[in-house]
């Protein structure tokens, strides 16, 4: 009898240390809490960087275990002395370990990225949306625009994810939309997203570099959150932006590669009253110093008050 019991023991003893359980956190880690604190030690002692949607290490483990572990994202209380089993837990800890190790973006993992309420698919193909814009489209882009309604054609020029061009679709429900990308690879995700909100007929997708693919026509509105990283910023880039496609960040030595061609075509492709919107990041000096003559407005948001500048056709 006592021989069984030994035995038992010592089966239980080797599947145990066949699947590495006896110790380290898949073993002693049980409750999303405990994972949570473990989450958060791991990354700040990798020294993760926190810049695709998040502002710190806390944030950004609330984010990759929850969407992990197929939870709402805006509920963490519930759900903080829930036990996780052991197979969701392998999921758990590989995700930290991707994220700590490998400095993979946590919308990559997880395959999805927010803006506001709006959920989109995202994967290396395109940069992890993040734009002023969508806080300025939540009023439609007012007082700039009076009436959303009056807004016909809108392009979103750079549509990478084609997260602006559904926003845009959303905040003005009388436009056409176009989303214009030079990268191949990009509009076959965005066509994803713009299926996944029911937009195929209202939101056109076209292969573009700038302008173009867009010859003879012509918006109300055209907005852009261009490539517009500097030679030097790039090289001094946190791991995680290197996990993004360098042609959407990159934009030559001074950053403004590609709003030079914006501000040199677009008055073409807008209609009279037209507006043209761009985010420009941290570069309002720059596009100031190289362009002394338009007369920009820089639109405010809770992120700064120079990072998307606005011009009517009648100023280009």
């Amino acid at each position: 009898m006592q021989d069984n019991h030994f035995e038992q023991a010592q089966d239980e003893h080797d599947h145990e240390h066949d699947h590495g359980h006896e110790h380290g956190p898949l073993a002693e880690l049980v409750t999303v809490r405990d994972w949570l604190r473990y989450a958060v030690t791991r990354f700040n002692r990798a020294g993760i960087f926190c810049g695709h949607g998040v502002s710190d290490t806390y944030d950004e483990a609330v984010w990759l275990i929850l969407g992990t572990l197929a939870l709402p994202l805006n509920r963490l209380e519930p759900f903080l002395d829930a036990c996780i089993p052991s197979e969701e837990r392998i999921s758990v800890l590989e995700a930290i370990e991707q994220r700590a190790d490998e400095r993979i973006p946590t919308a990559y993992i997880l395959g999805e990225a927010w803006l506001g309420d709006f959920r989109f698919t995202v994967d290396p193909r395109v940069i992890v949306p993040r734009s002023f814009f969508a806080e300025l489209l939540e009023d439609g882009l007012a007082p700039w625009i009076e009436e959303p309604e009056a807004v016909h054609s809108a392009l979103d020029m750079c549509t990478g994810s084609a997260c602006l061009a559904i926003l845009m679709a959303h905040a003005f429900p009388n436009a056409d939309i176009t989303g214009a990308d030079l990268s191949e690879d990009a509009l076959e995700l965005a066509h994803l997203n713009v299926n996944d909100y029911g937009l195929s007929e209202r939101v056109e997708l076209v292969h573009s570099d700038v302008f173009s693919g867009l010859e003879g026509r012509s918006f109300d509105l055209i907005l852009s959150n261009p490539p517009y990283v500097t030679a030097e910023s790039m090289d001094e880039l946190p791991a995680e932006y290197l996990h993004e496609p360098q042609m959407a960040l990159a934009a030559g030595e001074d950053g403004l590669d590609v709003v030079r061609t914006l501000l040199a075509q677009a008055r073409d492709h807008l209609n009279p009253n037209g507006i043209l919107a761009v985010e420009v990041g941290h570069n309002r000096h720059l596009v100031e110093d190289a362009f002394p003559d338009l007369p920009f407005t820089w639109l405010s948001t809770a992120g700064g008050d120079d990072s998307i500048f606005l011009l009517r056709r009648e100023d280009l």
